[in-house]
């Protein structure tokens, strides 16, 4: 009788985690993480995420992921952490480095979506992003949180010194270019759709 958490393998009798990877990642990758996952048959590679929300109180985001690493370090082979900086300041850096695991590269995800060193080259401080998920969560992640619903003359306060928003967009759907089209237009910005595909996502779990 094998133990139920062991498996069997050509090697022998191994622990039932041998090979796999648990990615800790932010709630707003969730739908691209899974896609990339079945695209590239990268079954090795399990998922749990942390609410997304958390972005908008980024000074939680270092602790919740210590939180899933201690929980879940007994149970993988490697652990790697889906965020970058995201407004930690540094913080998650350093704790992934304390912990012993890899994160992804960058400030944050518009950078890595686009190509770090391509963002990073172009210095737009005058555009505000939108990714596939934000743009279907543009209400509840935007509009809503910042009291634009109940108090839109708040809109000059917050978007008087952007000039474009620039949609990010991870898959090509006209609903989503239109749904983004319009919400450049609710903030009173410039529209401009770029194609990015996955970015530098795409790079960093493909070597694991």
């Amino acid at each position: 009788m094998i133990p139920s958490d062991k498996v069997l393998t050509e090697e022998g009798i191994g622990p039932a985690h041998k090979g796999r990877i648990l990615l800790i990642a932010c709630g707003a990758l969730a739908r691209e993480i899974v896609d990339l996952k079945e695209a590239n048959g990268w079954t090795h590679l399990d998922l749990t995420c942390l609410p997304a929300k958390y972005h908008l109180w980024p000074e939680k985001i270092t602790e919740a992921v210590t939180e899933a690493v201690e929980k879940h370090r007994d149970s993988y082979d490697e652990i790697f952490v889906v965020y970058a900086d995201c407004g930690t300041g540094g913080g998650l850096e350093a704790r992934c480095a304390e912990l012993g695991v890899n994160m992804i590269p960058g400030p944050h995800c518009y950078s890595f979506f686009e190509g770090n060193d391509t963002f990073a080259a172009r210095e737009e401080f005058t555009a505000f992003y939108l990714t596939d998920f934000l743009v279907r969560q543009f209400d509840a992640f935007v509009w809503k949180p910042m009291g634009l619903d109940r108090h839109p003359e708040l809109r000059d306060m917050y978007f008087g010194n952007y000039e474009k928003l620039v949609y990010q967009a991870q898959t090509d759907d006209p609903a989503l270019d239109a749904k983004a089209e319009d919400c450049a237009k609710r903030l009173g910005l410039a529209y401009e759709r770029r194609f990015t595909g996955y970015g530098d996502l795409k790079t960093e779990l493909a070597k694991l």
